[in-house]
């Protein structure tokens, strides 16, 4: 096309035993928005490894037109040299640098030999005003929460004069605040005459800042939508995505709700660092079996920290309050405590916490209780890969082996070795903390199946979800959440998004 800036032609990338890229092609237009969307493990982030040359030309076929010329990148060096910059999800900052070092790492602004940091702060400042940034120069990226950092890498990509800016999941560690100034920014950049290509799971943000979107599906190029002109849904895109109509969101699910099972008493968690600060204020709470419980709350609402303070005082300190199973008042001091006594945590940062990603799946399924597959001080290796099996196949975990390295596997199919590792201790109350971020909708969708079937096996599962309308779709009550107290519960029947965000809304002295 006359003012595409990007042609991608029949690009096919093969590793070795899979075809992760098969024919792709898809054209970028001058100063569009242009989104990228497909399930995990669907091609989308190995094509843009292909176009920012961290594939090198020669490990892979088709072309690469870019400002109207073939390219055939070595390195992502070569591709920054003609204006392509590309932003990870994996944020490529330095914690102990400051920003402005961050922002030219690698390019630094020198004068005979020596860094001049004269022009390199004055010159960080001038780029942090334009993403929106009011930071000095010089504090250290550590002291930065996500979503500045994220702003961080954009002006180290503007500080390169890029042409083609490529984000692949921007917004999928932000709270919605932090999103939404993200998304004001690429419309900044567009207006004046930057290009853009977001790759995101959000199909709302997706509906409501891009200007095209292709859609990929297990490595082929499924279509391309010009979203204001076809007056694209986010249904339209799903079925895109997973080749079919969900027809809803959200599996059907009979509860069958039982016995209570675990009940929390005025549970109170102070800051680990700074004791006067109450994070979790008198929380009262309680699970039945075969029931599945929301935990509604802004940032800072106090969610996880209550979570993780039950779950063997992983959080904070100067706990009081009282846990009881089936009535029974339990001592949950420790991780081994809480896990004798069944009570699972699978945490809302599986990369960090949730997993070893540098061991298989196999190694992840058994950590929580390697007892089990253990005799004097010995893992038996067969059983443990019996056990892992009989997981990876229960769970549908996509993966050729159960000696497969976690790391390389999907948001989804890493999220189901999550939930594996805890099935393996048989908990009988199971606390997941934003179960489906960073993974797409088909997967949400069998993650949801799961967490059904758990109920349906008496278990008792508590829910959090930043997400109401996943909170809504899967919940039979929701708890709300305000600067750490409980401030109402409602069946899944009454509960709307605009109740529970006014329950989530209160002030303290609103609250009692």
């Amino acid at each position: 096309m006359a003012n595409s800036i990007l042609e991608m032609q029949a690009i096919t990338k093969t590793f070795p035993g899979v075809k992760a890229l098969q024919d792709v092609s898809m054209s970028v237009q001058r100063g569009e928005i242009h989104a990228i969307c497909g399930e995990n493990g669907a091609g989308k982030s190995t094509l843009m490894k292909v176009l920012s040359g961290v594939y090198p030309h020669g490990t892979y076929d088709g072309s690469i037109l870019f400002d109207g010329d073939e390219v055939q990148f070595g390195s992502i060096n070569d591709s920054e040299a003609k204006g392509i910059v590309i932003i990870h999800q994996e944020l490529a900052l330095v914690p102990y640098l400051s920003i402005a070092e961050n922002i030219f790492l690698g390019n630094e602004r020198s004068r005979r030999g020596l860094i001049d940091w004269n022009v390199a702060n004055s010159e960080a400042v001038a780029l942090l005003a334009r993403v929106g940034l009011d930071e000095l120069p010089v504090t250290p990226v550590g002291q930065l929460g996500v979503g500045k950092q994220q702003l961080v890498e954009i002006a180290k990509a503007l500080s390169k004069e890029v042409k083609l800016l490529i984000l692949d999941e921007p917004t999928a560690a932000l709270n919605d605040n932090d999103s939404e100034h993200l998304l004001g920014l690429l419309r900044q950049l567009k207006a004046q005459g930057m290009t853009s290509i977001m790759i995101s799971h959000k199909l709302n943000e997706i509906a409501e800042i891009a200007d095209t979107t292709t859609i990929i599906r297990d490595g082929r190029t499924v279509e391309t939508l010009d979203m204001v002109a076809d007056e694209v849904t986010q249904e339209r895109i799903i079925r895109g995505m997973v080749g079919r109509d969900l027809g809803h969101r959200f599996p059907p699910h009979e509860s069958h709700i039982g016995e209570e099972v675990l009940r929390i008493e005025e549970w109170t968690v102070h800051h680990p660092t700074d004791p006067d600060r109450i994070v979790v204020d008198g929380a009262n709470l309680t699970v039945r079996a075969g029931e599945i419980v929301g935990l509604a709350g802004l940032m800072g609402a106090g969610r996880t920290e209550l979570a993780m303070s039950v779950f063997g005082r992983s959080y904070g300190s100067h706990i009081t309050g009282k846990v009881f199973l089936h009535g029974k008042e339990i001592r949950v001091a420790t991780v081994s405590e809480a896990i004798k006594h069944g009570i699972a945590y699978a945490t809302e940062d599986r990369k960090k916490y949730g997993l070893n990603l540098i061991e298989d799946i196999r190694t992840n399924i058994s950590a929580a209780n390697l007892s089990k597959v253990s005799r004097g001080g010995w893992v038996n290796s067969n059983e443990e890969i019996k056990v892992a099996e009989s997981f990876r196949q229960s769970m549908n975990i996509k993966a050729p082996t159960v000696l497969a390295l976690s790391g390389k596997l999907s948001g989804g199919n890493q999220q189901k070795v999550v939930l594996s590792k805890w099935l393996y201790t048989d908990p009988q109350v199971l606390i997941l903390d934003e179960p489906t971020r960073g993974i797409d909708v088909g997967a949400k969708y069998e993650i949801y199946t799961l967490i059904n079937r758990l109920a349906e096996e008496g278990r008792a599962v508590l829910v959090i979800s930043s997400e109401l309308p996943e909170l809504l779709g899967i919940c039979n009550r929701i708890y709300t959440l305000s600067a750490g107290r409980i401030t109402g519960v409602l069946p899944k029947e009454q509960a709307t998004q605009e109740n529970l965000m006014e329950l989530m809304t209160k002030e303290k002295d609103q609250v009692r």
